[in-house]
């Protein structure tokens, strides 16, 4: 072992809650996670899912719990809050991975699906950051880490209610790094380009569209679940003390255009 990198990047002792952990980029956020040391608790609405998860990182010799809820409501987030308490006691880490995408056209837009969407895509990292942060600042050592989107930055491909909720994540980003600044509790964004997962299955049934998007990188292809391992261990461990209130493009150079 690498005693430097250790303190830079271990999870050693730590522990990791994280929604929508059992498919896309959630799943392989908590896999690395887990990976790295912390005893990474899987929050979803599918209990199938989340068992395998957990069975996967269990196999990689980690630490890992499963907690099914749901994130519509706010009965059913105050539940999951206290819910992922229970495997492993009070969070070092949030990951707020969990979302939905309803993309109707745009003038067909209804209430409910502003609801919807605002609730788990928005309301949900709030809550659970409020529920968290405090203990983790009573600590000294939290980390806020929320998964945001290009419509957070620029319409794209049909942004509608999702863009509006995630420029509300990334705009709580910086509530929460402001508040929480010198308990060592921060606060930051991971911005995904394109990403192969369940959350876009509708989008990738057009080749055309993907090769396309694929183009439009510097990289040459689209994102992959995995290629958040790295980001989201940097985000989560001791390295990243001083970073805070930032978004980072994990996008292959997307946004660069």
């Amino acid at each position: 072992m690498n005693a430097y990198l250790d303190s830079l990047f271990s999870l050693d002792g730590r522990t990791a809650v994280v929604t929508g952990g059992s498919s896309g980029i959630g799943r392989g956020i908590a896999t690395a996670l887990a990976r790295a040391g912390a005893a990474t608790v899987i929050v979803a609405r599918g209990e199938e899912r989340i068992r395998e998860t957990v069975e996967e990182l269990r196999g990689y010799g980690a630490r890992a719990a499963g907690v099914v809820g749901d994130l519509g409501t706010r009965e059913g987030i105050q539940a999951v809050a206290a819910a992922a308490t229970e495997p492993f006691g009070e969070p070092d880490i949030l990951v707020n991975s969990a979302g939905i995408n309803l993309r109707p056209p745009y003038p067909e837009i209804t209430q409910d699906d502003w609801d919807a969407t605002m609730t788990v895509n928005a309301l949900a990292p709030f809550l659970l950051g409020q529920r968290y942060a405090s203990g983790m600042a009573a600590r000294g050592y939290g980390r806020l880490i929320h998964i945001s989107s290009q419509q957070a930055h620029r319409a794209f491909v049909g942004s509608g209610v999702y863009g509006a909720s995630k420029g509300a994540v990334e705009s709580l980003m910086r509530s929460e790094a402001e508040a929480w600044g010198g308990t060592g509790v921060t606060s930051n964004t991971l911005v995904p380009g394109f990403v192969l997962t369940p959350l876009n299955a509708r989008l990738q049934e057009d080749p055309d569209t993907i090769a396309a998007l694929a183009a439009r990188t510097m990289i040459g292809r689209n994102g992959l679940p995995s290629d958040f391992a790295g980001a989201a261990v940097f985000l989560a461990g001791a390295g990243s003390a001083y970073v805070t209130g930032h978004s980072l493009f994990v996008d292959g150079g997307l946004s660069v255009h």
